[in-house]
């Protein structure tokens, strides 16, 4: 059963987006009526420069930090942490401290009030429903050592066989052919497949619901649980998954493919899937990134890339991200959100990063040469080797080039409880032309904002 916002409910949205809009603009204009008022506009123009050269220094010691070695990184790290202070002295040192406090606070509240506009419409999470009858012999595999422990955690495997499913534990001896496991259980009659591990474990068991048509459940006992945090389930109880066995409902989701290989969340290639295929990447994440990062940001390491987002073609790249289905677009690495599982397209992002300018314009969300964000059915990622390492779902493969992505739209049937915490939507990219259309929106006879 699909659950759509009533008219009613959409004009109530509708307005409470225009009041957050004209609020944020209200805010905006006091923060710059305080800096006027309390320096002038001699005044004014010298801490804005001063306010932004302090980012600007700040941000390009940070990027030096991650690109530099020795001393010099520590230098850097050292200036992004002076820099700030050394703004605020100067602020204190001119008897404006309070006023340029107020004006923060006044355009940190202008941010809030604008992310609350922006955000999207009823378009972004609804997700259709569908009935579905419980499962007469569902067969979940769950991985004991997934999420530092969940299964023991939380007693899933006794909780599960209360509601009459069959689990099989992935508790060796040796390595255990998942999809091997999977297939045999739809063999002996298994009408629903879940897992209670990580993503890439979950891809490999959705692959094989997919296949012929059953259902997936998918129970949050992972590390990270991004799949599960798009579809809306809680991912600090993962006891409430289990609830889909009794009182569920359907979503029909895309799969998306690497080389043939089934995903659900992300394959990355370039500057992350070095870093994952490190072997100390696992028992020192922090330190691998720092030791990794200035040769590849620098172009010094890894193979030149070249991909192919649809008709687009991006060449030498040095990271590029494909999602089953975008992200929002303001994540650059596949972090956040997906508001949407359905769309039937990829998500993809191909980022350059050559010096301090345009890594300050990547962070500040400009829109500056070397980055390249859009969707598409199919993604191919070339190189100048026979085989390069792909991040898929945080795992690290070597796969033979060319690397072709696919999206195979409402491939899966994903069982969800009928009540869950709900799918957040990502946050927007600041625009103030978009926020001042919303405020200045007519009250009534006019078309609710899509979000999109």
């Amino acid at each position: 059963m699909s659950e759509y916002p009533s008219a009613e409910q959409v004009v109530t949205g509708d307005t409470a987006r225009r009041w957050w809009a004209w609020a944020a603009l209200a805010c905006a204009g006091g923060a710059a009526a305080v800096t006027v008022l309390s320096a002038g506009v001699l005044g004014t123009v010298g801490l804005v420069v001063v306010g932004a050269g302090g980012v600007v220094v700040t941000v390009a010691a940070l990027y030096w930090f991650l690109t530099r070695r020795g001393a010099a990184r520590w230098i850097s790290l050292g200036v992004a942490v002076l820099a700030p202070i050394a703004v605020l002295a100067m602020f204190v040192r001119a008897g404006l401290l309070l006023e340029v406090l107020l004006a923060y606070a006044l355009a940190l509240a202008s941010l809030v009030c604008a992310r609350a506009a922006l955000r999207g419409g009823r378009s972004a999470t609804a997700m259709p429903e569908f009935p579905a009858a419980p499962p007469q012999h569902p067969f979940l595999i769950m991985n004991p050592h997934s999420g530092g422990g969940k299964v023991a955690e939380f007693d899933l495997v006794r909780r599960a066989e209360e509601l009459g499913a069959e689990v099989a534990l992935l508790d060796g001896p040796g390595t255990v052919d998942v999809t091997a496991l999977a297939r045999r259980a739809v063999a002996d009659g298994a009408d629903l497949l879940g897992v209670a591990g990580g993503d890439g474990t979950q891809a490999l068991v959705a692959a094989v619901a997919a296949e012929h048509r059953l259902p997936f459940l998918v129970i949050s006992a992972g590390t990270r649980n991004h799949f599960a945090m798009d579809l809306g389930l809680d991912r600090a109880d993962p006891t409430r998954s289990l609830d889909a066995l009794r009182d569920g409902v359907e979503l029909r989701v895309d799969l998306a493919t690497v080389n043939g290989r089934t995903f659900v969340n992300n394959a990355s290639f370039g500057v992350y899937a070095e870093i994952v295929r490190s072997p100390a990447y696992r028992d020192d994440k922090t330190g691998t990134v720092l030791g990794l990062l200035p040769d590849l940001l620098t172009g010094h390491a890894g193979p030149r890339l070249v991909a192919r987002i649809g008709e687009t073609v991006v060449v030498g790249p040095q990271a590029v991200l494909v999602s089953n289905n975008p992200y929002g677009t303001s994540d650059l690495a596949g972090l956040s959100h997906r508001d949407r599982l359905d769309r039937g397209v990829l998500g993809a992002v191909a980022l350059s990063v050559t010096n301090t300018l345009e890594a300050v314009g990547l962070l500040r969300r400009t829109r500056v040469q070397g980055l390249t964000q859009g969707t598409a059915t199919e993604v191919v990622v070339e190189a100048d080797a026979p085989e390069i390492p792909v991040g898929v779902d945080g795992e690290s493969l070597l796969l033979r080039t060319p690397v072709r992505c696919a999206v195979e739209p409402g491939a899966l049937r994903v069982r969800v409880p009928r009540t869950r915490p709900g799918v957040r939507t990502s946050a927007p990219a600041f625009d103030w032309v978009r926020l001042w259309q919303i405020a200045s929106r007519p009250r009534a006879g006019s078309r609710p904002d899509s979000g999109d």
